[in-house]
């Protein structure tokens, strides 16, 4: 069935579904959802900020993995229902109040609450698939993409509890293979025996909606990184600290302009526009690239806090990793993001994010302060910004 054809039956439940004209507007009971992901987003910094290693690093990414999977699944769901009705609205609490309990257990999910992250990531995504099949029922095209995607969770789901059954880098071993599995299963359509595979022209979705909730999530995880400085700062208030308060400020607000000045409303108009093409772009843009984007906050978040206890101290190989990794995570995770939707080598991004994995080792090896690495962070980035201004002036020119 492709976008134009008209469904071959009457939903039974029609005033659950959402209309297909125009970009659906997000209502306040998704922002209430949401809300549940700012702690998400600071248990994940903290957890980042206590474990400050490569195993510290892979172990919140993730999670952060895995907690993307719940709201992600959640908001495609969310672009076909009607979130105000009384039904939708139950199944976004239930599943903000399972994304808060993965939350608490995010800081010993590799050690005594890793069963809990397990069951509650069980109940929630194999729970939301069932309301789903029962809130969709009589659209075929709907039905059928579900029908595709349940045993694939439920498989992943069951891998997810065994992890949580196992210890230490087992754990870590089992729940990588389920992120494997759900990027392998998503990206060939769920294929099953005598089925087939679920084709992405096929999903009609609402690709404007769904750019204006992942953009929601990005401003969330900023949002997040500028209450870790404001905390922080309340704890040793004094003209260094606050001088360093102001640079991390100012790194937030450049990774802000980065991604939404010019290029979330552009975003949205194309993916609202791309036709039949909207459900496989839809599949890479969010599901894949966003938490990329939102993981470089993440890890400049865990990098702010760091800077502001102890700006002016000689940067450890730790600290250079979170200053600088953080902007590049979030500047190549754009990059791929632009260049998927526009088709274009975002040459700005791609040099900043060279530039800071050059400057890792060089700031090290200088022991430069951490404010410094700051300083040489928010400077990149917002040469990215004044590289976009000048070569926006010079189109209209």
């Amino acid at each position: 069935m492709t976008r134009s054809e008209p469904p071959a039956a009457a939903p039974v439940r029609q005033w659950l579904l959402r209309p297909r004209e125009g970009v659906q507007p997000t209502t306040s009971t998704e922002l209430f959802f949401d809300l549940v992901f700012i702690f998400t987003i600071t248990q994940l910094s903290h957890y980042l900020i206590e474990h400050p290693d490569w195993r510290g690093a892979g172990r919140t990414g993730l999670l952060l993995a895995l907690v993307w999977l719940v709201w992600v699944y959640t908001t495609w769901l969310t672009n076909w229902l009607q979130p105000d009705q009384g039904p939708v609205r139950t199944m976004l609490i239930g599943v903000g109040l399972g994304s808060l309990l993965l939350s608490v257990a995010i800081p010993e999910a590799f050690g005594a609450t890793g069963l809990l992250f397990a069951l509650v990531y069980v109940i929630v995504q194999v729970g939301r698939t069932l309301f789903a099949l029962w809130a969709v029922q009589g659209s075929p095209w709907l039905v059928a993409g579900f029908q595709q995607s349940l045993p694939w969770i439920a498989g992943t789901s069951v891998l997810v509890v065994l992890g949580g059954l196992v210890d230490g880098a087992a754990r870590g071993a089992v729940w990588a293979a389920v992120i494997v599995i759900e990027v392998v299963g998503l990206s060939i359509g769920y294929p099953l025996p005598k089925r087939g595979r679920s084709r992405p022209e096929r999903w009609m979705v609402e690709g404007g909606h769904l750019a204006e909730r992942c953009a929601a999530f990005v401003l969330i995880a900023l949002g997040e990184s500028i209450l870790v400085t404001g905390s922080t700062l309340t704890s040793r208030v004094d003209l260094v600290t606050f001088g360093a308060f102001l640079l991390a400020f100012g790194g937030s607000v450049a990774l802000w302009w980065v991604y939404f000045a010019r290029s979330a409303p552009a975003a949205t108009e194309v993916i609202a526009q791309a036709g039949e093409r909207t459900g496989a772009l839809s599949r890479v843009a969010f599901n894949y690239l966003h938490p990329v984007i939102v993981a470089g906050v993440i890890v400049t978040s865990a990098a702010d806090e760091r800077l502001l206890r102890e700006p002016g101290a000689a940067a450890s190989t730790v600290d250079v990793l979170l200053t600088l990794g953080g902007p590049a995570l979030f500047l190549a995770g754009h990059a791929a993001y632009k260049a998927l939707l526009w088709r274009i080598l975002p040459t700005s991004r791609l040099t900043a994010v060279v530039v800071l994995l050059v400057l890792m080792p060089i700031g090290v090896w200088l022991e430069v302060p951490v404010a410094g690495c700051a300083a040489v962070a928010l400077a990149v980035t917002v040469a990215v910004i004044l590289t976009d201004r000048f070569r926006s002036v010079a189109r209209a020119g």
